[in-house]
């Protein structure tokens, strides 16, 4: 199948094939024809299938000129990062159209935001705080408002938005169609779609747990921190394919720690990237990444779906994720627009657990490879690391005063016979 055969306009399969897109993936030939029958929709696909434009092009299919430029399409999105994500879509899919996209987020001035939705805006991509509060001072119109997208909704679940989300939705018009796009469905986000939406078509297509066929998987067992910084600079020396990494951690803690470990070596061409740097500071660095100048960006899970990186060509799990589900999201990031990528685990004693409970869930067993012949093993154990001796404490209770001024008497007593 090819997007000719989905009846674009000629506006979007030209910008397609400028972008050199010519076959749309499942999730998107699968959602088109429900989207454009006016359905609610539910799809389910994990990150990577090509969810954005699942949705975007029917939308923008049956978007209609308006010259008060009245907000017509309205994307909700969990964090900074996908708003520039999916607005960039927008204007990749428009570039012969008359669409005007702006993105809105907290952490930034919600002033100039508001005067800039204010001027007019065809689609509107926001973060559900952000977005409330300009519903609340007036700044977005809600009255235009034909289609609701509300993207990686269990995302926006875990991070909190329940309450916003809600009161967002109880904001616009009745008569709307309602898109939501989620790697799972959770009770909460049933429960959501029971109370604001009208019978959704499910659209599934690679739900989270499906491990992607064309991404290489591979592991290793480590025994410590050191010896993974030592055996990640090792791959970095050697693998020539190597180009443009992203190294997952658990913690924004050992982002830093990974960082300080590596910079030394790879002075300009790497970066990090998690929820306590500036908002400017992660911009720069995906934009750096992006373009090539930094061969490999350290990162907690807040990017395996914050950012669309093309190109990809290693995931390294530096940190075995806690959620099996968060294996799934940092993979997709390689191996994207039908390309090869490889994803490579490492793995310590304990967190040997956590990669079993990641293959129960995708039914696929990670091979795990003997260690290259010339890797540092390094003995030097960090603090966490360090097994910890727990010594009981017993604690003497004393007689109390009465107890003890009574005692003292009998002594006394006794002292005296």
């Amino acid at each position: 199948m090819t997007f000719e055969d989905l009846n674009l306009s000629n506006a979007l399969l030209s910008a397609l094939y400028d972008a050199g897109y010519t076959n749309p993936t499942t999730i998107q030939h699968r959602v088109y024809p429900v989207v454009m029958s006016g359905r609610d929709v539910c799809g389910i696909a994990q990150t990577g299938t090509g969810k954005t434009f699942a949705y975007l092009l029917p939308c923008l299919k049956q978007w209609k000129f308006s010259k008060e430029k009245n907000t017509q399409i309205l994307v909700i999105v969990p964090t900074r990062e996908l708003v520039v994500q999916v607005v960039n879509a927008v204007k990749e899919l428009t570039t012969y159209m008359n669409v005007i996209a702006v993105g809105v987020f907290g952490g930034a001035n919600i002033n100039t935001q508001a005067a800039e939705v204010l001027k007019g805006v065809d689609v509107l991509v926001a973060t559900p705080g952000r977005l409330f509060d300009l519903l609340m001072n007036g700044s977005v119109k809600t009255k235009h408002i034909k289609k609701v997208v509300i993207d990686e909704m269990d995302e926006m679940l875990n991070l909190g938005f329940r309450t916003q989300l809600k009161n967002i939705l109880d904001l616009l018009p009745a008569k709307r169609q309602n898109l939501l796009f989620s790697a799972t469905i959770t009770e909460d986000v049933e429960l959501l779609m029971d109370t604001f939406f009208k019978d959704p078509v499910r659209v599934e297509a690679a739900p989270t747990g499906t491990p992607l066929e064309n991404i290489e998987q591979i592991g290793y067992a480590v025994p410590n921190f050191n010896t993974k910084v030592n055996l990640l600079k090792l791959l970095l020396a050697q693998d020539e394919t190597m180009t443009k990494l992203l190294v997952f951690v658990a913690t924004k803690k050992l982002a830093d720690e990974l960082y300080t470990k590596l910079q030394t070596i790879y002075t300009e061409t790497c970066g990090v990237i998690h929820s306590n740097k500036e908002q400017n500071h992660r911009f720069n660095t995906v934009k750096q990444f992006h373009e090539g100048n930094y061969k490999f960006i350290i990162a907690t899970d807040i990017v395996a779906r914050g950012i669309d990186i093309s190109e990809v060509t290693h995931v390294i799990n530096f940190d075995v994720p806690e959620v099996p589900e968060n294996y799934i999201h940092r993979i997709g990031r390689t191996g994207r627009a039908d390309k090869k990528g490889i994803a490579i685990t490492f793995i310590t004693e304990k967190e040997k657990t956590l990669l079993t409970n990641i293959e129960l869930l995708m039914q696929y067993n990670v091979p795990i490879l003997p260690l290259p012949e010339n890797l540092d093993i390094s003995e030097v154990l960090t603090e966490d690391e360090i097994p910890k001796v727990f010594m009981k404490s017993y604690q003497v209770r004393l007689p109390k005063k009465k107890k003890l001024a009574h005692r003292f008497m009998k002594n006394q007593q006794r002292i005296v016979k």
